[in-house]
């Protein structure tokens, strides 16, 4: 009997060696392309080959399923085993760290300590209490401490800090090889810091040298509010401090995406300003950057008098310059304009000297962020109005303009030339003359005008059959997008080398088991959706709403009265009793017999107009289900019109009149016709 306690209390010890010796049995028990998943490598294994010295199959295979509960498991053994030979050599790696015996402990801030020692008293004294109100006393009376008081909480903090700082640099000495992983940065460059961010760090420091004790909600509560009462020449010291950073920052990671080419970064990445639109305008200013002018003369007008009405609630602003701009005769309204036309030719010629200033890099900034591409190095620009053109043109890239008229062809024509001879003319005037001017030309010369017309027409036509044949993206297969989400990973492995990575990846997608792929196939089956829907909607056009029409859906539930009210106004308008007389009559009968119901006979009705509704509400899901998605987003789109063209500011509400029977011969299965 004594034998046998004897052997089963001799159980193996695995030091470091024996169990990276384990690994490399492990590893060198595995087959040469190891693709299949970790577990069923690992019940294919033969244990016995991995055996060695005194350690049997069994015991080697429950150390081994003792390591792997330490590390993660979704990949292959082949490199499941390099994360275990790095945690057999350091168990205390990264976020562990602090779980290692000799790792000394934090000490506690000076609140925590007073916490710490009033809580079981305030718990006493106060057993109804929960913990986050005996937090919330317990904060506040700690704040209310004088600072004789709170100063033996601070010495003993700083008594004990001194304590973990000689600690931790014993520890330190004693295991540096754990402290490594932990101080080991990314070499990747630090992001450069915003001026309100540097302004902080600096500021917190000083903040914590004459109130140590301050918590991190202090330190913002005191800080947060003086940001923007800094004067603009204060500002302006951080803001040069934070370009300068940035501009160290995008010369460094320009250096690392040539050393990294498999970051896959680009110049986007990188060139992110640290200033906010406000920060940026400042610096403008300070650089001698031009104040745009208004864009008219009611602009203008109304800038001039807000800055003597201050005391006035600026809702009330705007509707007074209106009013006092309406009282102004022509000749004041146009002086005002010709004053604007003046300031603007003004900052055009300022803005070129200041962009000839300025370098390349700050122009294509200017020129791009702040939306003046008209200004160029050589002068001259385009008007607000072609640029609107433009952005419109660029924004409606799928959606072709129609072609333009032949008058508006010779209108724009002949613009620039009378615009020279007949200045004293607006645009208004000026386009009623070109009216004139086309109604007396010749048939003759008006077909010139015509035939470019026509082509113009033919071209938009041309353009649009193209748009309209070009059938939607092919959907793809559940192997396809699983591999969009994984090239990365594999491309990064094997070094950008596509082929092999494409060998790999159709590989592991071959001995992937059926339920990992369930995700990817549910995914392709939505892509398919998707496709067949864009084709339904490519070959049958939506149609289009007319607002102010009424329109009806084949199959739509009738909606049934909102309160009890109305079904009572139903009722009596059903069954024939007020026929004789007028409709408004009608109606004023209606509201008094409803008056002089019981209080039990209006809650029937209510009753009953709620149990009409929930059965409307089931009715019109089952519709909707039954319509195409085309046919569903034109009834939201219709029913979006309806509500926001009854729900006019300060208009009344409009009585409801009964619904007429309609015709069946305008409903259309599964279509709507507008009447």
């Amino acid at each position: 009997m004594n034998g046998e306690m004897d052997s089963s209390a001799k159980e193996p010890v695995w030091v470091q060696d024996d169990l990276l010796k384990l690994l490399d049995a492990i590893k060198g028990n595995l087959p040469e392309k190891d693709l299949a998943k970790y577990k069923t490598s690992e019940s294919h294994l033969d244990w016995e080959k991995v055996a060695f010295n005194s350690y049997s199959g069994e015991m080697c295979k429950q150390k081994w399923q003792e390591v792997s509960r330490e590390i993660r498991k979704f990949r292959t053994l082949t490199e499941l085993i390099v994360d275990a030979q790095d945690y057999v050599k350091n168990p205390y790696k990264g976020k562990k760290l602090k779980k290692h015996p000799d790792f000394p402990k934090k000490p506690l801030t000076p609140y925590f300590r007073f916490f710490m020692e009033k809580r079981a008293k305030y718990a006493k004294l106060h057993p109804e209490m929960s913990n986050l109100d005996l937090t919330k006393i317990l904060s506040k009376k700690y704040k209310e401490l004088p600072e004789r008081k709170k100063e033996k909480y601070v010495k003993d903090f700083l008594r004990e800090k001194e304590t973990f700082m000689f600690s931790m640099m014993k520890f330190k000495q004693d295991h540096p090889d754990l402290l490594e992983n932990v101080n080991k940065k990314s070499n990747v460059p630090e992001k450069p810091k915003t001026p309100q961010q540097l302004w902080y760090c600096h500021e917190k420091k000083a903040f914590l040298k004459a109130r140590p004790d301050a918590t991190t909600k202090d330190i913002k509560d005191s800080l947060g509010k003086q940001w923007p009462q800094l004067s603009d020449k204060k500002r302006m010291k951080w803001i040069t401090k934070s370009l300068e950073q940035q501009k160290l920052y995008e010369e460094k990671m320009r250096e690392f995406i040539q050393q990294h080419p498999e970051m896959n970064m680009t110049e986007e990445n990188i060139v992110k300003s640290t200033l906010t639109k406000a920060e940026r305008q400042l610096k403008d200013r300070f650089d001698g950057r031009p104040d745009k002018p208004p864009s008219n003369g009611y602009s203008m007008f109304c800038a001039e008098l807000m800055s003597s009405m201050k005391d006035v609630p600026s809702t009330e602003r705007m509707v007074m310059c209106s009013q006092r701009w309406k009282l102004l005769t022509q000749s004041e309204k146009e002086a005002y304009q010709k004053r604007c036309e003046q300031k603007k030719k003004e900052y055009e010629v300022e803005m070129n000297r200041y962009l000839l200033s300025i370098s390349e890099e700050e122009q294509q900034r200017i020129l791009s962020e702040q939306k003046m591409g008209r200004f160029k190095k050589g002068g001259g620009g385009s008007s607000p109005a072609s640029k609107k053109k433009n952005s419109k043109a660029k924004s409606s890239t799928e959606k072709p303009k129609p072609p333009v008229s032949a008058m508006f062809i010779f209108s724009e024509e002949k613009r620039p030339k009378l615009q020279q001879e007949r200045s004293d003319l607006s645009d208004m005037e000026l386009t009623r003359l070109l009216a004139r001017m086309w109604n007396e030309l010749s048939d003759k010369k008006k077909e010139k005008y015509k035939n470019l017309e026509m082509t113009l027409k033919a071209e938009s036509e041309k353009q649009s059959k193209d748009d309209k044949g070009k059938l939607p993206e092919t959907p793809k297969t559940a192997q396809e997008i699983w591999q969009q989400s994984v090239i990365g990973d594999y491309l990064a492995r094997f070094k950008n080398d596509r082929g092999k990575a494409q060998k790999a990846m159709e590989a592991t997608w071959n001995t992937m088991e059926k339920k990992e792929k369930i995700m990817w196939i549910k995914k392709a089956a939505e892509d398919q959706k998707r496709y067949e829907r864009e084709l339904s909607e490519m070959r049958s056009p939506a149609p289009v709403i007319i607002p102010g029409k009424k329109m009806k859906f084949d199959g739509e539930p009738k909606k049934p009265p909102s309160n009890g009210y109305q079904k009572f106004s139903q009722e009596m308008l059903s069954n024939g009793e007020l026929n004789h007389l007028p409709m408004k009559e009608r109606m004023g009968e209606i509201g008094g017999r409803w008056q002089r119901l019981s209080q039990k006979e209006k809650d029937r009705y209510k009753r009953l107009a709620e149990e009409k509704q929930r059965q409307y509400k089931v009715l019109l899901e089952k519709w909707l289900a039954s319509l195409s998605s085309q046919e569903k987003a034109t009834y939201k789109e219709y029913n979006s019109l309806k509500r926001r063209s009854t729900s006019k500011p300060g208009a009344t509400a409009a009585k409801v009149k009964p619904k007429a029977k309609q015709s069946a011969s305008l409903i259309i299965h599964k279509s709507f016709s507008i009447y």
